[in-house]
């Protein structure tokens, strides 16, 4: 547990500096090393070779410099006729899916959004998390007797429930900074859902993999594919409701 909580402690620090800084080049670039990271353990997830993992880490890069969002569909093209070309197993494809994609899509958000939203977004995973965990421990399965699913047996439907009907209410409060309340409360809801199912796919390639975290890069918390799965979800919903409502 004090291993937890000071890798946690660490992470928080660091996001906040990076934050205050508020460096459009050192955001995007942390971005990318998220993305190099989480790659590579998604990669031994999927089983998948490792020409697709260098050519979308080398890929990421130009991220820093070039439209986010240009280079995703980029790298989810390349490697789809890479495939077609040399006819590859279609799972190659998976590692442009997740996570290549879903975090080009995040920088993508925060250069259309700034660094506020990105908080914001932060805010409402963290909330959905922490009271999912809270009211889980506290009332599992006192009132709906079977599981959220049996993807991920330890969640219970009360506290996903909980977790994402606190994060609305909060998380939609705090969004009237950008946006009306209707607005907020449709992006908040629909990020704090995302967020659970996020979880639960990682969860789902973790048990299909046979293994319980992704990785060991972060003492106490497992792998980076471990702390982000949840945005991995959310930010590409997030980017795609603030498109919709303009």
């Amino acid at each position: 547990m004090k291993e937890r909580v000071i890798t946690g402690v660490i992470l928080v620090g660091l996001l906040l500096v990076v934050g205050l800084i508020n460096n459009p080049y050192l955001v995007k670039f942390v971005i990318v090393l998220i993305a190099i990271a989480s790659m590579y353990e998604a990669r031994k997830l999927f089983g998948i070779e490792k020409d697709v993992f260098y050519f979308l880490g080398v890929l990421s890069f130009f991220s820093i410099f070039i439209n986010p969002l240009f280079i995703g569909i980029v790298g989810v093209l390349s490697i789809a006729g890479f495939i077609a070309f040399y006819q590859k197993d279609i799972t190659l494809i998976s590692l442009a899916f997740y996570p290549f994609l879903p975090l080009m899509i995040l920088s993508e958000l925060y250069v259309k959004t700034g660094v506020g939203v990105i908080g914001w977004l932060i805010l409402i995973i963290a909330l959905t998390d922490s009271f999912a965990y809270f009211i889980g421990k506290n009332f599992a399965k006192k009132f709906i007797p079977q599981g959220f699913s049996i993807t991920s047996p330890n969640k219970s439907w009360e506290g996903v429930i909980g977790g994402v009907v606190i994060a609305t209410i909060f998380g939609s409060i705090v969004g009237l900074v950008f946006f009306n309340f209707l607005n907020s409360f449709l992006i908040v809801f629909g990020v704090s859902i995302s967020s659970v199912f996020g979880d639960l796919f990682e969860s789902f390639l973790k048990r299909r993999a046979g293994v319980k975290d992704s990785g060991n890069i972060l003492p106490g918390h497992g792998g980076v594919l471990d702390r982000i799965d949840g945005y991995l979800f959310a930010a590409p919903l997030m980017w795609a409701i603030i498109q919709a409502i303009g």
